[in-house]
């Protein structure tokens, strides 16, 4: 399954996305999807995201148990 999205790109980087996923034989969406994953990934390995991402999920996990009361 696949989920459609818009993205607004600055002009710029517009062009050099055409360019780089031309050079590439590929499309810009798969380009796009290519550099979501690779930052994905990164921010997985970094410890100091991921501690902050449990904190926040604690914290929304006992607002919404406080609100289910």
């Amino acid at each position: 399954m696949t989920k459609q999205t818009t993205v607004r790109l600055p002009d710029e980087l517009a062009a050099e996305a055409e360019a780089v996923a031309r050079v590439k034989g590929t499309s810009v969406n798969a380009l796009i999807v290519e550099a979501l994953q690779a930052e994905i990934e990164r921010v997985r390995q970094d410890e100091s995201f991921t501690s902050r991402a449990r904190e926040l999920l604690e914290r929304d996990r006992e607002l919404l148990e406080r609100l289910a009361r």
